[in-house]
């Protein structure tokens, strides 16, 4: 897991985003077909059981893919780590589906870097309808904003959906292969595929 650090002076804008602030203009709205709307908006304290019930309704398969070992449920720590963040740092976004959370999309910045190891979840029952690319974007997005230049992660090479949601960003995303898993690095300045994706 990614050790999260404090802004050093040398990396931190005068317009930089400020830590513990709730940053509302991450807020939005996702719409799915015509009658489907989703509001996707960055991760709060209070946000706790939601994450839980999130978590209740993985499969065994989508849990595994995340956390490389069988979690069937979320520690009281855990839930408390992924809950409070600093919002320029550590970041998560949460997609939600009236009140469930129905996708999980986070950022830790690697010590004294300016690169984050990012990752994402998605509830079974809303795999496949572009979300891990719609938080990808928007943590991209939110992470230049911060100062963070580049996006590491690694996943098992058996999570297809998640490689091809990194190759399919528009990205420049190089990728390594080391045993079972494959490990990706790609900077996060837009291009003119990610713009045409906003």
């Amino acid at each position: 897991m990614a050790r999260s650090c404090e802004l050093s002076d040398s990396m931190v804008d005068e317009d930089s985003p400020t830590p513990g602030r709730y940053p509302v203009d991450l807020e939005s709205t996702i719409e799915l077909g015509a009658d489907v709307r989703l509001l996707l908006r960055p991760i709060r304290s209070d946000d706790g059981e939601r994450l839980v019930d999130f978590h209740s309704r993985l499969s065994f398969d989508s849990i595994y893919r995340r956390y490389f070992s069988v979690h069937p449920q979320l520690s009281p720590e855990e839930v408390q780590h992924f809950t409070n963040v600093d919002y320029v740092n550590r970041l998560a976004l949460v997609v939600l589906d009236g009140d469930e959370i129905i996708a999980v999309g986070r950022y830790d910045r690697l010590l004294e870097t300016a690169a984050a190891e990012v990752a994402f979840l998605v509830r079974d029952s809303y795999q496949h309808l572009g979300l891990g690319h719609r938080l990808l974007a928007a943590l991209a997005a939110a992470a230049r904003q911060r100062g963070i230049k580049e996006f590491t992660a690694e996943t098992l090479f058996a999570n297809r959906d998640m490689i091809a949601v990194f190759r399919h960003s528009g990205f420049p995303v190089r990728t390594e292969r080391i045993g079972g898993d494959v490990m990706v690095r790609f900077p996060i300045e837009p291009t003119s595929v990610t713009q045409g994706q906003s």
